[in-house]
């Protein structure tokens, strides 16, 4: 499983291939020979894909609730949302809880006891031919109709189309389940179904608002500012939605803060509960030796929120002086603004990227490290952080957005620096490095607040103490207790 995804959905990703496919693929640069042929691929392929068969879920013990736990795109490798129903789900489930996903695709990996019904989709921008033009015999409800249409405007219309279909699934099956938890789609559907009297905790795990105003401090050109605002449309919809909600679990408090201000959501209807991490398997291997020069960082997309290029600026300033090498856990865009730095810097010959890799080898590469960093210019939370801090890893981390909430105190758990300056990042690695004494005493703190404070096993208790508020009547915990 690709679990090391800090940012918690697919939507830049996607937004990072349309693109792409704007300037390389769209069918005014093709021939026509090529996109009919493309087409009928795309159709063919269509017909080769099944939807997964419903699994059971285990049933809930007594005195445990009943849950409906919906995800408009559940893989684990499509972003941290699908990092979080996986592990959320079956420590759930371990708590005595019955637990039922609704999963559009690309499909979730959940473990044993955990339910799954497939929420039916056209999947616009699966692999190998994002932004497709589906079959006519594709098209069998107005949500489907809906769905590509977004795409077609330049937006993404996911989460509003998969709001249309559960809203119809769960009509039927209201007598199955104790209460909703919706994972960040915050469509009309999702509020239909809380104004038909279904108890209901959205998660939302950080503002996309912060995204969008980022992306649109780097657009640089008037079509890219105007494709950015399209492209964010969705979030309209969410602030409408998610404003009329009773109940909002996010994950860290600088994200409940920003929420509030920029989603007008208020502060009684926000809890905290942080998500989490599997100590057993991002933790140090005694066989793993590290390698000297050796860094890391990873990041789950190319968007200027992820700070890669500021980080890529400290690494050639520190070549001159050191021999390092950089590993980078996830795939630039070609000819993207991560590519063009790493030739602009002349870095092609020591940065390395990797994708691909199971949670036990991304532990192991951690563990190759002298230090990872995250070099983000906001985070709602980080679970690249707390994967890193888990392995015993010494991080660097920016102060932006939660993480400094995550890390800890600079210089006993972690060390902190400003977003955005290279300069600020090349002190701080470069103390790291010289003094192995240090980074050996911020990996064995770094490793002891995680396990205290950020396991999965911390984030179920206190997502169940949630539904048990909601459902007895009560007011929302402010925040998840560490006891």
């Amino acid at each position: 499983m690709y679990g090391p995804f800090s940012d918690i959905c697919a939507i830049c990703r996607i937004r990072r291939e349309w693109r792409t496919y704007e300037s390389e693929s769209c069918p005014l640069s093709r021939t026509l020979r090529q996109t009919i042929e493309g087409t009928k691929a795309s159709w063919a392929r269509s017909k080769t894909i099944t939807t997964p068969a419903h699994v059971p879920a285990r049933p809930a013990e007594p005195g445990k609730y009943r849950v409906a736990f919906l995800i408009y795109r559940g893989n684990p490798r499509c972003g941290g949302q699908g990092v979080y129903t996986r592990h959320l789900t079956r420590e759930l489930v371990n708590l005595g809880h019955s637990v039922e996903v609704f999963a559009g695709p690309p499909w979730p990996e959940l473990d044993e006891g955990v339910g799954f019904t497939a929420v039916r989709a056209l999947d616009l921008y699966r692999d190998p031919d994002p932004f497709r033009i589906p079959a006519p015999s594709e098209f069998t409800s107005w949500a489907d109709v809906v769905e590509f249409a977004v795409m077609l405007s330049g937006g993404f219309g996911e989460p509003l189309a998969y709001s249309l279909r559960i809203e119809k699934i769960l009509a039927h099956r209201r007598s199955d389940f104790d209460i909703i938890h919706d994972n960040q789609c915050m469509g009309p559907g999702i509020l239909k179904l809380h104004k038909e009297g279904w108890p209901l905790l959205e998660t939302l795990h950080h503002p996309i608002t912060v995204d969008r105003s980022i992306a649109l401090d780097h657009a640089d050109t008037f079509w890219k500012r105007w494709g950015t605002r399209r492209w964010f449309g969705f979030l309209r919809m969410q602030v409408r939605t998610v404003k009329q909600l009773p109940a909002v679990l996010t994950v860290s408090h600088n994200s409940k803060i920003d929420i509030n201000a920029q989603m007008q959501v208020p502060l009684e209807r926000l809890t905290v509960v942080p998500v989490g991490v599997d100590p057993t398997v991002f933790r140090p291997y005694d066989d793993v030796v590290k390698k000297k020069g050796r860094l890391m960082v990873t990041t789950s997309s190319d968007v200027p929120m992820k700070g890669l290029v500021p980080l890529l600026e400290a690494i050639a300033k520190l070549r001159v002086e050191r021999e390092i090498d950089l590993i980078v856990i996830g795939k630039p865009q070609p000819k993207g603004r991560v590519a063009k730095a790493l030739d602009r810097l002349g870095l092609t010959d020591i940065v390395t990227t990797i994708t691909g890799v199971s949670d036990q080898e991304l532990a192991r590469l951690y563990g190759e490290a002298e230090l990872a960093i995250v070099p983000s210019l906001y985070e709602g939370f980080s679970l690249p952080a707390i994967e890193a801090m888990s392995c015993g890893v010494a991080v660097v981390a920016t102060t932006g957005g939660a993480l400094p909430e995550v890390v800890g105190v600079s210089g006993e758990t972690g060390l902190l620096v400003e977003p955005n300056n290279p300069d600020a990042l090349v002190t701080a690695i470069s103390t790291l490095l010289d003094d192995p004494e240090l980074r050996a005493r911020l990996g064995a703190a770094g490793r002891e607040r995680v396990i205290e404070r950020f396991t999965w096993q911390v984030t179920a208790r206190g997502t169940a103490a949630c539904y048990d508020a909601i459902l007895r009547g009560l007011p929302l915990p402010e925040s998840m207790t560490f006891d």
